[in-house]
């Protein structure tokens, strides 16, 4: 008798309770006070197309070379492991294929060249920058990345995958660096004002599996604050970097002509 009143009580005090929540959500069970009203929101806005008779374009836009991959000749890379490649031995394969180019991915100034080719024998001279790593195509393994000095305080920036033994270059680009992160899988570039001032072009480079490619996937132009004064400078929370692999010291900049 008493086992079953207790299932006769809990049958009975179930719908009640029921009642109760349900009247929580709505008025607030057991309080004077209701809900309060936040306010009128705002009206949600669409994106409006301007000049939809617009014809469409008739020519691709300019290629800058983005999508741009290649195959480093001469590169072995043992069990896909690019902490086995030697960063110089890379860029030196690159230049004895691409030594007379002067736009493009592969474009460098004549003395950087000159410069990266005496690299076994000049060490301090060697504009080649220590080199990171990063698992930036989220394949499981380290891509390598290099930096390279260039006159006019410019820096080359290229990444590297190793697949089938060798060694592809899936990013170059060149700009007037101010500092390269790394945030996730994505690579940060601050570059120079262009003759802005107090304002700074940051670029995020990321993986595209469809082109096989890193792209600049998010380009801006951002607000910094001047040396000295009190100009705040807008957050830009996502550029945080964190730590990543690299070697153990850098190479030193290479020398002025």
């Amino acid at each position: 008798m008493r086992s079953r009143g207790v299932h006769a009580l809990a049958a009975t005090a179930l719908p009640t309770l029921a009642v109760c929540a349900l009247a929580l959500v709505l008025t607030g069970c057991g309080q004077e006070a209701g809900l309060e009203s936040a306010g009128r929101a705002p009206a949600a806005v669409g994106p409006v197309r301007l000049w939809p008779d617009l014809p469409p374009a008739t020519s691709p836009p300019l290629d800058y070379g983005e999508t741009d991959t290649e195959r480093v000749p001469g590169i072995e890379v043992p069990d896909n492991d690019v902490h086995a490649v030697d960063p110089v031995a890379v860029l030196q394969a690159e230049v004895r294929g691409h030594r007379e180019d002067r736009s493009g991915a592969d474009a460098l100034y004549a003395e950087t060249v000159r410069a990266i080719e005496r690299c076994g024998t000049d060490r301090a001279r060697c504009p080649v920058l220590a080199p990171y790593y990063r698992d930036l195509t989220g394949n499981g393994r380290d891509e390598l990345i290099v930096g390279i000095r260039m006159p006019e305080q410019q820096v080359a920036v290229r990444v590297y995958v190793a697949e089938h033994g060798g060694l592809t270059r899936i990013m170059s680009t060149a700009d007037q660096v101010v500092s390269v992160e790394l945030a996730g899988r994505d690579l940060i570039i601050r570059a120079g004002s262009a003759g802005i001032p107090g304002y700074e072009y940051r670029t995020a480079w990321s993986w595209d599996e469809q082109q096989g490619s890193m792209l600049p996937a998010r380009d801006e132009i951002v607000r910094v604050k001047p040396p000295g004064s009190g100009v705040s400078v807008v957050p830009a929370p996502e550029f945080v970097s964190p730590s990543a692999t690299t070697a153990p010291a850098p190479v030193p900049p290479e020398a002025g002509p």
